[in-house]
C-alpha cells in the first residue's frame, strides 16, 4: 500500500520531469543568437536510416550569430544541409569546403513575437501537464484513504502539499518562460 509520502514523492518527480521537458523544448525556440540546440536534434536521412545532426557532426558557435557544422564523414555533408533546409527554421546553410556555415539573420519584431507565442504555448502545455500530475496524485490519495491507509488529517495535509508542489512548479515554468521571452525580445 502506498503512503501519502510516496504519492507526494512520485508527484514531485513527475513535476520535475515536466519542467525539464519544457526547458529542453525552449532551447529549440530561436532567439537572436545562434545555438547548437536549434539544429542538433534535426533528423538526417543517412546510411539508410534517420540520425540526429549531433550524431553526425560537430556543431560550434564561432560567432554569436553563426553556427559551424563539421560532419565526421563527408558523405553526410549534403544530407545534413538538406535536413537543415527542410527543418523550416528560416536558416540558410552554406556549404564551405568540408563544413556547413549557418548565419542567423537579425530577427524582425514580428518574427520575435511569433517565437514568444510558441514559447508561451510550450509553457502552457507544461502547466497543463503539472496540473495533470496534481489530479492523478489527488486521485491516488483518495484511493489510499479508501483503502484505510490514512486518516482525514493526514489526507488533508498531503493534499495541501500537492497543491504547494503544483504552485511551485508552475511558478518555475512561469519564470522560465519570462526569461526565454526576454531573451527572444532582446535585440
Amino acid at each position: 500500500m502506498m503512503s501519502p509520502d510516496d504519492v507526494l514523492l512520485e508527484a514531485e518527480e513527475k513535476m520535475i520531469k515536466t519542467e525539464q521537458v519544457v526547458v529542453h523544448e525552449f532551447a529549440g525556440v530561436r532567439t537572436g543568437k545562434a545555438s547548437a540546440s536549434l539544429i542538433e536534434n534535426i533528423l538526417v536521412e543517412v546510411y539508410g536510416s534517420q540520425m540526429r545532426i549531433r550524431e553526425l557532426a560537430g556543431i560550434t558557435t564561432p560567432e554569436p550569430r553563426q553556427l559551424l557544422v563539421q560532419p565526421w564523414d563527408m558523405a553526410s555533408l549534403q544530407p545534413i544541409e538538406k535536413a537543415i533546409q527542410k527543418a523550416n527554421l528560416g536558416l540558410s546553410p552554406a556549404v564551405q569546403g568540408k563544413m556547413i556555415r549557418i548565419s542567423f539573420p537579425e530577427l524582425s519584431t514580428e518574427r520575435r513575437q511569433e517565437f514568444v507565442k510558441i514559447t508561451k504555448k510550450l509553457a502552457e502545455d507544461g502547466r497543463v501537464a503539472v496540473r495533470h500530475v496534481r489530479r492523478d496524485a489527488l486521485e491516488l490519495l483518495k484511493k489510499v484513504k479508501a483503502g484505510g491507509g490514512v486518516g482525514d488529517e493526514e489526507l488533508e495535509s498531503a493534499e495541501k502539499e500537492i497543491q504547494k508542489l503544483t504552485d511551485q512548479y508552475i511558478g518555475k515554468i512561469d519564470a522560465q518562460v519570462a526569461a526565454k521571452e526576454k531573451e527572444i525580445m532582446t535585440v
